[in-house]
């Protein structure tokens, strides 16, 4: 069993959102995200630097293509569906993922996505206070269930403007594996 623990800090305009998360352990990867845009368009990067070795684990450098159409059913209970393709130019692959969300009620709700790879993964989160979140995620690998689950917490504050920081105070990650 692993299990990962992080902070993270957002910023969210109408059209523009950074993101920055730090493992919390004695060699964290940094993480660093950030996507622009408007109706029509928007473009983003995400970088990955550990500390433990000096390197970039994770850099887009341009190298991935997604297109995505998400589709308001119901504006009432907040469901949706969506989709995104990605290809990869180096690697050559292609992923889609589709996915719904649906609001139980005002302050909670649940989403789910699965993409060609056989990885399903779901959430259910909470507005436990004003823009106060507790979230409770699980994935798993369809083409491997016996050896892949993952279960998550996300405590999150944000502030009380449209525009402004969210900071996710916990997030827990614990991966197991069958025998």
């Amino acid at each position: 069993m692993q299990v990962w623990l992080q902070v993270e800090l957002q910023y969210l305009q109408e059209y523009a959102g950074i993101s920055t998360s730090i493992g919390l352990t004695a060699s964290p990867v940094v993480n660093f995200s950030g996507v622009a845009g408007n109706d029509t368009l928007a473009l983003g990067t995400d970088v990955s630097f550990d500390t433990a070795t000096g390197n970039f684990t994770k850099s887009d450098k341009a190298d991935t293509l997604t297109a995505s159409y998400y589709h308001t059913v119901s504006p009432l209970t907040n469901t949706a569906v969506g989709a995104e393709l990605s290809h990869g130019f180096s690697s050559n692959e292609n992923t889609l993922t589709i996915g719904t969300q649906h609001s139980l009620d005002p302050l909670t709700t649940m989403k789910a996505r699965v993409n060609n790879d056989g990885i399903a993964s779901a959430l259910l989160q909470h507005e436990w206070r004003p823009k106060s979140l507790v979230t409770i995620s699980g994935e798993v690998d369809t083409r491997a269930i016996d050896k892949s689950a993952k279960v998550g917490l996300a405590l999150g504050y944000g502030g009380s403007r449209s525009d402004e920081f969210f900071l996710v105070i916990v997030a827990v990650m614990v991966e197991g594996g069958g025998g």
